[in-house]
């Protein structure tokens, strides 16, 4: 990271960099207003497909962080987005970046490491720390509901959950876990929280007739390996990774059934910017759909970008974990709200939100509809 970026609550070792010029002459392109379809002819990719994102691109200002017509010579809008470098989750962010999404549209963004959990970014970009993050909607809703001053704009991608269990208990279906112990990194993990739904959906009390052990993320295979638990829950890059060693069954993930076209991350932005700044807001968010879209189209350079901002494992398992979720799917305007919606009812059946709040109302009230 840059000297900007000493803001970071965890010390992280400094990432190279692009230049925004290197960034450009990779591309193809003079400046950053230039059309992006010479970037995708550069990189030898397809243009987006209109359905991708709403309303066709071609339609779209270049610099929407200035006003229409009048963004020649004017300093790019410096922003900065809050998230966790370990979390394969948030790569269509550093994509963004590094392959001149935010540069097209004007933006200058950095990005702060919180190393914690995501209620504590969440709590970062509602107190001005920064201006917008990438977190998991199992997470962030129950915090939201609580009153933060963050407004959710798009959906990211969907999957990165995944429950293993141990192959010698012969952990393989939610049945089988019947009165049997969980391994979890905490009590109030998205991990948990999908899982108790998927639980409850299969008439399985994850109250009642789960024990929930909570362990340091890494020590979560020892504990199957040493009989405490007979299952693990977490997140990808972790989960893949040991999902590989041979001595786990992958019994469920937030792909699975019903929720293989649920969006899974959020972006999220301050809410006093989408009230005073709604073309940065808007550009911001363009900029990351289109970038979700590359990951999408092109698994193995996002692993590249991702691995240059401090995320860990062999390149192709990157690919292959960057493949199996669905960066193409990221819902806004009413499809994002339904989701929001559904996801609230959900944890209101876990008793993580309160059975009063009304889901629709929520869904609208931490929705900002800045493409539109």
């Amino acid at each position: 990271m840059d000297s900007r970026n000493q803001e970071s609550i965890t010390d992280v070792p400094k990432q190279g960099r692009l230049s925004r010029r290197s960034l450009l002459a990779i591309a193809g392109v003079s400046g950053a207003a230039a059309p992006f379809a010479m970037l995708g002819r550069a990189r030898g990719l397809t243009p987006f497909g209109a359905a991708s994102l709403p309303g066709p691109l071609s339609d779209i200002p270049v610099c929407l962080a200035a006003a229409p017509g009048d963004s020649a010579g004017r300093p790019p809008r410096r922003l900065t987005i809050a998230w966790n470098a370990t979390s394969i989750c948030t790569t269509a962010g550093p994509v963004a970046k590094e392959r001149g999404f935010f540069a097209r549209r004007n933006l200058d963004v950095d990005f702060i490491n919180y190393g914690g959990s995501t209620e504590q970014l969440l709590e970062a970009i509602a107190t001005g720390k920064a201006d917008a993050g990438i977190g998991m909607a199992l997470r962030w809703l129950k915090p939201l509901e609580q009153g933060f001053d963050v407004r959710i704009t798009a959906g990211v991608h969907g999957g990165c959950i995944r429950l293993l269990g141990s192959k010698p208990a012969r952990i393989e279906n939610l049945q089988s876990l019947r009165g049997k112990a969980i391994g979890i990194s905490d009590q109030a993990s998205p991990a948990k929280n999908f899982v108790s739904i998927a639980l409850m959906k299969n008439g399985i009390d994850p109250i009642k007739e789960i024990e929930w052990r909570q362990y340091p993320v890494e020590v979560l295979p020892l504990a199957v390996d040493k009989g405490e638990v007979d299952a693990i829950a977490d997140n990808d890059p972790r989960t893949y990774l040991w999902l590989k060693g041979g001595n786990l069954n992958e019994v469920l993930t937030n792909l699975t059934g019903e929720f293989a076209e649920r969006t899974c991350c959020l972006l999220a932005i301050r809410g006093s910017l989408v009230r005073e700044e709604r073309p940065v807001a808007a550009a911001l968010t363009r900029s990351i759909l289109e970038a979700g879209d590359l990951v999408s189209r092109d698994p193995t350079d996002a692993a590249s970008v991702y691995a240059t901002h401090g995320g860990r494992g062999r390149l192709d398992d990157l690919a292959a974990m960057l493949r199996s979720h669905t960066h193409h799917h990221h819902p806004v305007g009413a499809a994002l709200k339904k989701e929001i919606a559904l996801y609230t009812d959900e944890l209101k059946l876990v008793h993580v939100i309160k059975p009063s709040v009304d889901s629709t109302r929520f869904a609208e009230r931490i929705f900002a509809d800045v493409l539109t």
